[in-house]
């Protein structure tokens, strides 16, 4: 243990709890931070500057890629250079101001990922307007509520998300001026825009807008809002979360301070495959450092299922993805290798242990094994256009499985991070090349301090052994408020500390793992939030049950639940279905299992659920669950550890059944 490699450094000692007070952990910083936060550069910021200086350095470079639809098929990547792209820019920032739009102003951007995108938020930079993502995996009522809310005049908006935006249901579009197509509106969406005094421009009408009546830039001020994005909040409505341009701009540099301390070196060359939505924090800020850095960022062609065309078209030098996507890289190349025959399955294996044995001795990843690499790596390396440098998964936690096989066969750096849209992305990061992160989510990043406080009625306790609590963060990368609701963001600051509501540990070498979730608000495995309380509710009036707990996690895509059933109505349901058993026996029937299952279904479809809310498979509970079994509180509010507990191996059972199946 002597030896141990530490990564953070303590910079404050924790403390007990007194007077009410939970007890807080020490305070850990980055290595890099040591002797207080390095100076951020004065000439970068804003997110403008970022971009505006990129186009002065590297005026000729690749930066935004995209492929055409050429006869329904998809061509190879076009390019638009660095210039290319600011001279759109001042076009559509010069047509944005001749049509009224003044500094402040907030612009809207609907759609997904691509070129247009990036122009119109590159133009709010250099107007001072303040940009909001508009997101509609937040449900249809999302979007009606946003540009409410954030009071949006003006919206960029791709040509299928047309009609969302004129949809009777989404009735806030009535307060906007103006649409702009990324490409152009079709002639029914025109004439109903014009009906509810809407302009509606393509996106070649209003670059000759702009060339015909050229403006000034205004720029913004390191304190001017850059972004108010807008994430799911537990109670329906969604939260939006208010970012300056100095926040955005002082992450990149920490970044780069970050990046600057490894032999690898980021470059000109690397090149970025965007698939994950624009409108997320994750994707935005990793664009934002590529344009920062000069390099280039091409967007899928829009179909997840064919990620892996646009990754042999591309080639990219860097993916970032949520575990979902690395688990279907997984299962891929496990596939490939059940079809190799036994003995070149059992060299794989054998290749696979002997690079791995050596990768924990301490090498290096591409010192452990050339061997193997040439053997057997490389093909892997190759099905993944064979010049991937680093895979970053964020999001929700990575397996360990997961995440130690693609660190052995991807022949690439595999790290995790961990943050949320108000810690502007990853408030914690891995380093490349050591095994000792698997599992975990890294040490602080470079601008902001993390410590864990005590969650007493979980049993979190962060000067315990091993120290565990909520996790807190505070910095320089940290959001300023909640837009319009000062009360939510009293709430998630305590002492100048935002409480994230996620529980983690503290490992002994100064790295975060994180093993939960304070609020009953947990994550799918491909990145959604689901509310379990309120769907508890929600499905709770099915006629067949009488109670229900619902339970997923991040390592999975599917719900699943404990159905304590209506005594009454089962006994009606076996009586109709020539049954005359105790209610008990009744539960291991599967008939009735899917009887309850498609009862839940349909009260999902009433209530307009979304397909990752809906049940998948349940277990059925004559008892209800009760204090005796400490599986509830005195006023009846679900114990879930204990319940999970309690239920584990039939919980097992159920997700090994449902995957099978599939």
């Amino acid at each position: 243990m002597e030896n141990m490699k530490v990564f953070s450094v303590t910079v404050e000692d924790g403390r007990e709890g007194r007077d009410g007070k939970p007890s807080v952990g020490p305070v850990y910083r980055n290595l890099l931070a040591k002797q207080g936060y390095p100076p951020p550069d004065p000439e970068m910021s804003t997110t403008w500057t970022l971009f505006s200086s990129s186009v002065e350095k590297y005026p000729g470079n690749r930066m935004l890629g995209w492929r055409k639809f050429v006869d329904g098929k998809v061509g190879p990547y076009i390019w638009k250079t660095y210039k290319e792209v600011y001279d759109e820019v001042l076009h559509v920032g010069s047509a944005l101001r001749a049509s009224g739009v003044e500094p402040g102003c907030r612009v809207g951007i609907y759609g997904a990922n691509c070129p247009q995108w990036i122009m119109a938020m590159e133009t709010c930079g250099a107007h001072s307007l303040v940009c909001v993502p508009l997101y509609d995996t937040l449900g249809s009522g999302a979007v009606n509520f946003i540009i409410d809310h954030a009071e949006v005049d003006f919206v960029f908006v791709q040509d299928i998300k047309v009609k969302e935006l004129l949809n009777p249901n989404c009735k806030s579009a009535q307060r906007l001026k103006a649409i702009v197509c990324f490409t152009s509106l079709a002639e029914e969406d025109n004439a109903k825009a014009s009906q509810m005094g809407i302009k509606t421009y393509s996106w070649t009408e209003f670059l000759h807008m702009g060339k015909e009546n050229p403006w000034e830039i205004s720029p913004p001020l390191p304190f001017s809002i850059c972004t108010i994005m807008y994430t799911s909040g537990t109670s329906g409505d969604p939260k939006g979360v208010v970012l300056t341009h100095e926040t955005m701009a002082t992450f990149v540099c920490g970044v780069d301070l970050f990046l600057d301390q490894f032999e690898d070196k980021m470059t000109v060359d690397d090149v970025y495959l965007s698939f994950l939505p624009l409108a997320h924090i994750l994707d935005r800020m990793i664009e934002e450092y590529f344009f920062h850095r000069g390099a280039s960022v091409g967007y899928y062609h829009g179909n997840l299922k064919e990620l892996r065309d646009d990754i042999m078209e591309l080639k990219p030098t860097f993916l970032a993805g949520v575990p979902r996507v690395y688990d279907m890289i997984h299962e891929g190349i496990q596939q490939a290798l059940q079809e190799l025959s036994p003995l070149r399955k059992w060299i794989f294996d054998a290749l696979y242990k002997h690079k791995l044995y050596w990768m924990n001795k301490g090498y290096k990843q591409k010192f452990a094994s050339p061997l193997a690499d040439l053997l057997a790596f490389r093909k892997v390396k190759a099905k993944l256009g064979g010049r991937l440098r680093l895979l970053l998964s964020g999001g929700a936690p990575l397996s360990s499985e997961v995440e130690e096989f693609l660190r052995v066969t991807c022949c690439a750096f595999v790290v995790q991070g961990y943050g949320l849209t108000e810690t502007c992305g990853a408030c914690t990061i891995g380093f490349p090349d050591e095994m000792s992160f698997v599992g975990a989510v890294g040490s602080p990043a470079v601008y902001n301090d993390l410590r864990l406080e005590e969650v007493s009625d979980m049993g979190y306790d962060p000067l315990g052994n091993p120290s565990c609590g909520e996790i807190c963060v505070k910095g320089k990368t940290i959001f300023s408020e909640y837009y319009k609701n000062p009360e939510l963001t009293r709430e998630s600051f305590k002492d100048g500390w935002f409480h994230t509501g996620d529980i983690g540990q503290m490992l002994p070498n100064g790295i975060v793992k994180v093993i939960d979730r304070k609020k009953n608000l947990i994550k799918l495995s491909q990145g959604e939030y689901v509310a379990l309380e309120y769907l508890e509710n929600v499905y709770g009036v099915t006629p067949i049950i009488d109670d229900v707990w619902v339970y997923g996690n991040s390592f999975k895509s599917m719900l699943v639940a404990v159905v304590v059933l209506h005594e009454e109505n089962a006994k009606k349901w076996a009586g109709l279905n020539g049954y005359t058993v105790s209610l008990s026996e009744l539960c291991s029937l599967s008939k009735l299992q899917n009887y309850v299952l498609s009862e839940l279904k349909s009260t999902a479809e009433k209530n307009k659920m979304r397909g990752f809310e809906y049940i998948k498979g349940v277990i059925l509970e004559a008892r209800a669950f009760d204090m005796e079994r400490d599986l509830v509180t005195a006023t009846l509010k679900k114990k879930r550890n204990n319940l999970l507990k309690y239920y584990q191996a039939e919980i097992d059972a159920l997700y090994h059944n449902l995957t099978t199946k599939k």
